[in-house]
């Protein structure tokens, strides 16, 4: 079942069934029209159905943030097997550990993920994001050892580099 956007107020304004505070004044008359509240916009027309476009949009920012940032990891690994810690590297690693920093200061939770919930996507595991259910949802499982293991191979590297100018120095 699709999250629904909420409606201004709970219910259309002055709609059937419209909720009225002691004292308000009734329906307007037919052909009578009163001005919709402060605020309402279009909500009340389109409470009840998701927000498609800004759902889609939303998917396809994030699905091209994660591909930015899992070519840093990928970038970031590779250069740390190759021996290359450089700016390169760390370049890709600022960006890595920028992701991650938004990432657990969020609470473990994508901020792109809760504002696609707020259009209307579907609830449940990453459901903002173009990439197989399975992948999706796994998706810090599978992240967090490679950057575990991007930032051991870069030590090692400095430290390796480190000791060969020491030697050499």
């Amino acid at each position: 079942m699709p999250h629904m956007m909420p409606c201004a107020a709970g219910l259309r304004p002055g709609g059937r069934g419209a909720l009225r505070a002691p004292g308000r004044q009734a329906r307007p008359a037919r052909g009578e029209r009163r001005p919709a509240p402060a605020g309402a916009g279009t909500a009340g027309r389109a409470c009840a159905r998701p927000r498609h476009a800004a759902v889609a949009a939303v998917k396809t920012i994030h699905t091209l943030a994660w591909l930015s940032v899992e070519a840093c990891v990928i970038y970031a690994l590779y250069a740390g097997f190759a021996g290359r810690t450089g700016k390169r590297a760390a370049a890709a690693g600022a960006v890595v550990a920028g992701e991650v920093l938004l990432f657990a200061g969020n609470g473990f939770r994508c901020p792109l993920t809760e504002l696609a919930g707020r259009l209307g996507a579907q609830s449940g595991s990453v459901t903002d994001i173009f990439l197989p259910k399975w992948l999706a949802h796994n998706l810090p499982a599978v992240h967090a050892p490679l950057v575990a293991l991007t930032v051991y191979l870069h030590a090692r590297n400095l430290r390796r580099s480190r000791s060969a100018a020491h030697q050499t120095g």
